[in-house]
């Protein structure tokens, strides 16, 4: 009569027991890699707001970015060099020879490792398709702030500036850092046909939008069309007047990186295609990775894990290097959005078909 609810929880304290070898070292991985990141992250921001290029709120608020950003990678990746270990801690403990003799086999192995996997790889996504261009949108819209008081302080009052990515040339009669304006400013573009120039009693000069171009705002002041070849020139008085600058390269970083994934999903763009496969296809990446490891860590009691430890860690290196090559075609258009990164992933679920019905593993 006792052995109906021992059959029945024998699967569920083996998920709970492999789940709590994984995770252990999984936590203390991924908090490693964390504060490695966070290190190499602060140690930049924090030179920037050392400079006077950013606040320290805003620097802290990089980092925190910056880290999320990054949590894409390093979740799948600790969590296959977690499985990796614990795995092989079984085997070489004999743990994984007494499931065996009770008749627990590698698929159920496997099957526990997917659950877990599977958790880990949710989250991962869901980073990946919203946490991620979040993050984009969000340090680059603090960034373009901090550039733009950053800016302020470098243009010096009555000196000529050509402003970046625009053919506009600026000056200044005095400056307002308090404010975060210029005072008496003059600004001129030449056209084919015509010259505009705007002077002002004052401008907030400029600010950088995310996908955006850049927005300059004058108050009280003339606006200039001044014609090159014939007599119609044109004044205007204004009270308010906003003029947008041409940014290409910032759109175009933006776009790519902090666009929705909805609304890339719907680009035939090949740069804006395999943006958006990244995305989509990084749970896979972790699942894959994850049961991957599970034959990769067989090794016999006392057995030398270093061949092991070597093809598994090829193989981590070996998916990623393919999917950054397969991500490069699909964007200078060599490659076709399908079989796009899939490619990647048709041949990393090849190689663990063959590594867990291989006679010898079966044979476990």
């Amino acid at each position: 009569m006792s052995t109906g609810p021992n059959r029945n929880n024998a699967p569920l304290i083996i998920d709970r027991h492999i789940s709590r070898e994984i995770l252990r070292p999984f936590g203390l991985g991924l908090g490693m890699l964390v504060l490695i990141f966070v290190g190499y992250s602060a140690a930049r921001q924090l030179s920037l707001a050392a400079e006077g290029q950013l606040d320290m709120l805003t620097a802290f608020k990089l980092i925190g970015l910056n880290t999320l950003i990054t949590l894409e990678i390093l979740l799948p990746s600790a969590f296959f060099f977690s499985v990796l270990a614990a795995i092989g801690r079984l085997y070489r403990d004999s743990e994984m020879s007494a499931f065996y003799a009770a008749g627990i086999s590698r698929a159920r192995i496997l099957g526990a490792v997917f659950k877990l996997a599977l958790v880990i790889a949710l989250v991962t996504g869901l980073l990946s398709v919203l946490g991620r261009p979040w993050a984009f949108r969000t340090s680059y819209d603090l960034e373009s702030r901090a550039a733009a008081q950053f800016d302020l302080k470098k243009m010096s009052a009555n000196e000529f500036v050509n402003m970046d990515g625009s053919d506009y040339t600026f000056i200044a009669g005095d400056i307002d850092l308090e404010r975060g304006l210029h005072k008496n400013v003059f600004l001129q573009k030449n056209y084919s046909e015509r010259s505009e120039i705007i002077v002002a009693e004052a401008a907030a000069m400029p600010t950088l939008n995310p996908g955006q171009a850049t927005r300059a705002t004058f108050y009280n002041g003339h606006n200039y069309l001044l014609d090159n070849q014939a007599s119609q020139d044109m004044t205007v008085q204004f009270k308010e007047m906003v003029v947008h600058l041409p940014n290409e390269e910032a759109q175009e970083k933006y776009r790519r990186k902090a666009e929705t994934t909805a609304n890339l999903s719907q680009s035939k763009q090949p740069k804006d295609i395999a943006e958006y496969q990244w995305r989509i296809t990084t749970p896979l990446a972790t699942l894959l990775l994850a049961l991957i490891a599970v034959p990769l860590a067989r090794s016999r009691p006392r057995e030398s894990r270093f061949r092991n430890v070597t093809i598994a860690v090829l193989s981590y290196i070996a998916l990623f290097a393919m999917i950054s090559v397969l991500r490069t075609f699909i964007e200078q258009g060599r490659l076709a959005a399908i079989p796009g990164l899939w490619t990647a992933y048709v041949i990393q679920a090849a190689v663990l078909l063959i590594l867990v019905t291989q006679p010898r593993m079966k044979s476990r």
